[in-house]
């Protein structure tokens, strides 16, 4: 059994499946220990032709072997081959709902992490704990449930007849076994070291393998599938070794107990044929007395198999628990209340940002107002600090009281989900599922109608495309959308945004990847249909925002200036260079 702070209430919330498998297991332990009983009847009724039986004797005969032999063994072995089948659909039925509740559980708590959690941790190590870390402590919780109880009634109801058969007998073959959970405690705390080591390399190897099959483009286009072949076989190696290193131990523990085990048959079969030898023991009785034995061999080798799977629990419940455990970097502050409108208006005052472990400012002292309705384009060369203003707004960091405001309300007086449900946003990265097209589009908006997700796909340009491919609509992409093209993914990921016709819309470098009359095409629709909308165009390209309402500039995570084109030409070098460079590009082009 495994204990512990994300899994006692699982005891609680299954008692009755966990209690009625414990009472078919308990009666098929209680069967099994009647099954000897038999064993001596019947070799002592071949060698003597009576058998001792309630207190007298009866001879041996066929009515004899019918009525108190085959019959209820026939019923004995029914009754324990359903017994077996009900225990095993209760205990272990409940380990696999412990087993789908925490999956459940840590997905919705994954969920409500924030980016900086994701920034440092690596996929291949989540899905380890989504994979092995939970199979282990479901099998943990089910068998372990069914191996304790199983060892202790069994074991001990087997052991009651042992001592009444022979005392000294039982203490003798009870010795090897007492040395043998001697030495399954102390290899069991060097077993949960390996095995937290095994889980760790194969989350390696896991995290690589996704990484390398993500970046399987670029691997081929650097022909440098030779180089991942050899990384791959460096962590495939690590997690053989890591791999051989539990087996090792845990085959030691498993030839100790098989050592045991069988010192335990010399010393009751030599001890037991000399009591056979003095007439103290008939040889129904000594067989009676193996089969005693027999049934307490599975308990404590239980005992072993338990301290063993104990380490393992343990180390993958730790795992689970510190995902558990993490905390939110980004939560609700108690005064927060949720809003109904906004209108789209925004304003930094004098924020000054650094990320998480990082040892430099990515804004200082940033200042702007952006009106609700206002079409704002925030440009600066890379690292300026442009995503991290986008990141701010929608609250995937925290911010300082009194810095960011929307609507004139502190963006930490109001709740993230309300905040963020009159927000639209299209990343630099952009991410497709492995859905169709229409889902993808719609992924925002659950009972969006065909008719709206086309409206939005003309708006961004690429209502035509889709209906080259042969499904349309529902032309189903590949991973993160490999089954199209760069404009592709950004069109599509605009329109997703345009699904919500949300109060305010970033747009981060979303129509880079797009040609000039695309982008013409795209940013005039989305004049027409963000009319008194606020819209904010994050971008490299001058032509994206050389039309809008305000400009943005930054530089080193500072503002250099604010104004509309004419404004910026007339004022700012910075500006002006700007220009000047990608107007020089687009002649050489």
């Amino acid at each position: 059994m495994i204990f512990g702070k994300y899994i006692n209430r699982f005891y609680l919330k299954y008692a009755v499946l966990i209690l009625c498998g414990l009472a078919a297991l308990v009666a098929v332990d209680y069967a099994q220990t009647l099954i000897p009983e038999m064993y001596r009847m019947v070799i002592d009724g071949v060698d003597k032709g009576v058998v001792a039986v309630d207190g007298g004797y009866a001879d041996f005969d066929m009515q004899f072997v019918w009525a108190r032999i085959c019959v209820p063994m026939f019923f004995i072995i029914i009754f324990i081959i359903v017994g077996r089948f009900v225990w095993r659909i209760c205990l272990f039925g409940s380990g696999i709902r412990v087993e789908r509740d925490l999956r459940k559980k840590m997905f919705a708590h994954c969920e409500e992490l924030s980016a900086e959690f994701y920034s440092r941790e690596k996929i291949g190590n989540l899905m380890s704990l989504f994979t092995n870390d939970l199979e282990t402590v479901q099998d943990c919780f089910g068998n372990g449930i069914m191996m304790t109880f199983d060892a202790a009634f069994l074991g001990g109801l087997a052991l009651y007849k042992m001592f009444r058969m022979d005392w000294l007998m039982t203490l003798l073959s009870l010795i090897p076994m007492a040395l043998m959970v001697a030495m399954s405690l102390i290899l069991g705390k060097y077993m949960t070291l390996k095995w937290r080591t095994r889980q760790q390399a194969f989350s390696d190897l896991s995290d690589f393998a996704q990484e390398s099959f993500s970046g399987i483009a670029v691997i081929k286009a650097f022909v440098k599938e030779f180089k991942e072949l050899l990384a791959f076989r460096w962590l495939n190696k690590k997690n053989e070794n890591a791999n051989v290193a539990y087996t090792r131990i845990s085959t030691i523990l498993n030839v100790l107990v098989t050592l045991f085990v069988e010192s335990v048959i010399c010393i009751v079969l030599g001890y037991g044929s000399y009591l056979v030898y003095k007439g103290i023991f008939t040889g129904g009785q000594l067989m009676e007395f193996i089969g005693y034995f027999n049934a307490i061999i599975w308990p404590v080798t239980a005992i072993t198999e338990l301290i063993e799977m104990h380490s393992r629990g343990k180390a993958s419940l730790n795992r689970v628990s510190d995902l558990l455990e993490t905390k939110r970097d980004v939560t609700d502050s108690p005064e927060a209340v949720s809003i109904d409108h906004v209108d789209g208006t925004i304003e930094f005052r004098n924020v000054t940002f650094r990320y998480p472990n990082v040892d430099y400012d990515s804004l200082h002292d940033v200042s702007f107002l952006i009106n609700a309705g206002e079409k704002v384009g925030i440009i600066g060369k890379t690292g300026s600090g442009k995503t991290t203003l986008a990141d701010l707004i929608l609250r995937c960091y925290n911010v300082a009281d009194g810095t960011v405001f929307v609507d004139g309300r502190d963006v930490n007086t109001v709740t993230v989900k309300s905040l963020r449900d009159f927000c639209a946003y299209v990343p630099q990265d952009n991410f497709l599922f492995s859905d169709t097209i229409r889902n993808n589009i719609a992924f925002a908006v659950d009972d969006a109608s065909d008719e709206e997700v086309k409206v939005a796909a003309i708006l961004s340009d690429i209502d035509e495309n889709i209906s080259r491919f042969g499904d349309g609509y529902n032309t189903f992409m590949g991973e993160r959308g490999v089954t199209v093209s760069g404009g592709q993914k950004q069109r599509i990921s605009i329109a997703r945004a345009l699904m919500t016709n949300a109060s305010i819309l970033i747009l981060d470098d979303s129509v880079s990847a797009v040609d000039t009359d695309t982008e013409k095409n795209i940013l005039n629709n989305l004049r027409k249909a963000r009319y008194g909308k606020t819209t904010i165009y994050i971008a490299h390209r001058i032509s994206t925002v050389r039309d809008l309402d305000k400009i943005i500039l930054l530089d080193n995570g500072e503002v250099v200036d604010i104004g509309d084109h004419a404004q910026l030409m007339e004022r700012c070098p910075m500006y002006r260079n700007m220009v000047a460079l990608q107007e020089l590009e687009e002649e050489d082009a």
